[in-house]
């Protein structure tokens, strides 16, 4: 068993963990949780260096940590100092045998959260059964990675069946709702949005973010609307039973709809 709970983030953002001049800064910029990075967004070079620089004493918020994946020269390194560190969390890359991933938990002493990073056909293959194992607390999709596995395209209709394989696998293993992965564009804040929305609708819990510009586009698009307030609060209203609201009916599922929309303010959308 883990010592504490995963903590809930929709917005976590991804630092440099070679960059320790922007920690304080990432977790002043509005995101719900900061992911230090030991892996693609540190040069091979520099990962030794990463790995020294860690901390969690800059914020208040869960720090958590990417580190590099089974197959790789630094994996053993990793895992000794976020076994000292004890962050929130641990974002495994390259998740695809259960074996291995299980292996990870049991490395890490049941102390510490494993995020699985699903980015390759392997991993999707396998995600119900990584999602099933003890120690796993949330699947991440690494939708830029499985499109350069699979070589397809990045667009959401393309990964349309990947995502909602994740959320599947999730809820199966009754555990956190998946996190998407990153929109790559950092100068429009309308696709990341739409990114977002599109994750929400299909029932992924947060979006991975790599620049602070990201943050607020996926909080909105993850916030409920002020008409879906509206709506859940008419619904509940409307007594036991089947009911209808707004011409159309209301049974139990509906309610429970409208709950968890309530659940996930006090943020809205206008």
């Amino acid at each position: 068993m883990v010592t504490a709970p995963l903590p809930h983030t929709r917005t976590p953002l991804f630092v440099p963990a070679n960059r320790p001049e922007r920690f304080a800064k990432a977790a002043a910029s509005g995101a719900d949780g900061i992911i230090l990075d030991l892996e693609d967004a540190v040069a091979a070079d520099a990962r030794d260096a990463a790995r020294m620089a860690l901390r969690r004493d800059f914020t208040p918020l869960p720090v958590m940590v990417r580190i590099n994946a089974a197959h790789t020269r630094w994996h053993a390194a990793d895992l000794a100092a976020v076994r000292q560190l004890l962050p929130a969390a641990v974002m495994l890359p390259k998740a695809e045998q259960p074996d291995v991933v299980a292996g990870v938990v049991a490395a890490l002493g049941g102390q510490i959260p494993v995020l699985a990073l699903i980015e390759t056909a392997g991993g999707l293959a396998q995600a119900r059964a990584i999602a099933a194992l003890p120690g796993v607390e949330q699947l991440v999709f690494g939708s830029v990675d499985f499109c350069a596995d699979l070589g397809c395209e990045h667009q959401r209709e393309v990964l349309l069946p990947a995502r909602f394989e994740l959320v599947l696998a999730s809820r199966l293993a009754g555990i956190a709702a998946p996190l998407d992965g990153v929109t790559t564009r950092l100068d429009d804040p309308a696709i990341v949005q739409a990114d977002a929305r599109h994750a929400r609708d299909l029932g992924m819990g947060g979006k991975l973010c790599i620049h602070p510009r990201q943050i607020a586009a996926v909080q909105n698009a993850f916030a409920p609307s002020a008409a879906e307030v509206d709506w859940a609060r008419r619904v509940l209203a409307s007594g036991d039973g089947a009911v209808a609201v707004d011409g159309a009916m209301v049974d139990e599922p509906v309610r429970q709809r409208a709950r968890a929309i309530l659940a996930a303010q006090p943020q809205t959308r206008p």
